[in-house]
């Protein structure tokens, strides 16, 4: 579970913070995800605002069934005592076989106990070919 690393952050922290993230999310698996954020947890996530782990949970379900065969790498940009800021790109298609990559920021808040309590990600999707994959 991803809240074993708690603030305040170092280098070495952050990263592993953040690498954690990458492999859960890269799961697919929303419950395992989720467990990473706060009950009360605050998202901006593109357009939709998002409150709460079971609204994640639902967020994440609708997600991955729309983008199909996901995979993500995430990059720590910079790191404070309780927050963590990443960059982010991503490789999915729809159910037509369009394959996109996805590009953004995170910024993360953190609790005490090390679930995320405030995520806001800045999101932009780019259409590829699926020869263009970067991400495997």
């Amino acid at each position: 579970m991803i809240p074993a690393v708690k603030p305040p952050f170092t280098l070495a922290s952050a990263g592993v913070k953040v690498q954690l993230a990458e492999d859960a999310w890269n799961s697919r698996d929303p419950e395992r995800v989720s467990l990473a954020y706060s009950p009360d947890s605050e998202w901006r996530n593109r357009t939709e605002f998002i409150k709460g782990r079971e609204a994640i949970r639902e967020f994440l379900k609708k997600k991955w069934a729309k983008e199909l065969d996901y995979r993500l790498k995430k990059t720590l940009w910079t790191f404070g005592e309780d927050r963590i800021a990443v960059t982010f790109e991503y490789e999915w298609h729809d159910a037509s076989g369009q394959w996109f990559r996805s590009y953004g920021n995170e910024l993360w808040e953190f609790d005490a106990e090390g679930l995320m309590k405030r995520r806001i990600a800045s999101i932009n999707d780019a259409p590829i070919e699926e020869s263009q994959r970067r991400i495997r």
